[in-house]
């Protein structure tokens, strides 16, 4: 199974041929243990990070372009068009990897609640709802909701005329949000994953399915 790739999901019914009910468990164990990781693992974490630090560059690029039209900068003609491009060239991208990671988080949760419903297992079960891994994303997403709340208001309450341009005002107060929604979707996740585990530990399965 390469780095990537999510478990498939359990056989139907007519088709499972698990000699036994050990080996079911084992294979359910596994399947499980992957989907927590690809949920809730440090990569998710950091590709969600990187999300936002493109967000933040390609604010920054457009941010440049209202700079130089309050600057009456004569290249603004020529680079105004180019640091709009690459603006939003990694802003959009950000934008959609959020997107995708949202829409991959759903195929994860549909696969999980596949195999939690085979069968129960006390020891996998509870491993599912990763209390560390969920109280790490709470944690750090609430800082950086902090950090960007901290920046934005921060720009807006002491920028001054004359000495702060509204490109100067636009940057900081796009960064900040940049980082609360980046922190945002991290507290949302965090809590909602714990909930849900939570949930799903308590549902009834369907043992002896396999059988």
């Amino acid at each position: 199974m390469s780095n990537r790739a999510l478990p498939p999901p359990p056989p139907p019914v007519h088709l499972r041929t698990w000699p036994d009910r050990h080996t079911l468990l084992t294979d359910r164990g596994m399947a499980l243990a992957v989907l927590r990781t690809k949920h809730l693992g440090v990569g998710r974490l950091l590709l969600l990070w990187l999300c936002g630090a493109g967000a933040m560059l390609g604010w920054a690029l457009l941010s440049l372009v209202i700079q130089q039209f309050e600057d009456k900068d004569p290249l603004v003609f020529v680079m105004g068009p180019v640091f709009a491009i690459l603006g939003l060239a990694a802003l959009i991208p950000s934008v959609i990897g959020v997107a995708l990671g949202i829409r991959r988080d759903r195929k994860i949760r549909e696969l999980t609640d596949a195999w939690l419903a085979l069968d129960s297992d006390p020891v996998s079960d509870a491993r599912l709802r990763a209390p560390g891994a969920s109280l790490a994303w709470l944690l750090s997403s609430v800082v950086l909701c902090a950090l960007g709340l901290w920046a934005s208001l921060g720009v807006a309450a002491t920028a001054e005329p004359g000495r702060d341009t509204y490109g100067d005002v636009a940057f900081g107060m796009g960064a900040g949000l940049v980082m609360w929604l980046t922190g945002l979707v991290g507290i949302v996740k965090a809590v909602g994953y714990y909930r849900w585990a939570l949930r799903s530990r308590g549902a009834p399965t369907t043992r002896g399915a396999h059988r």
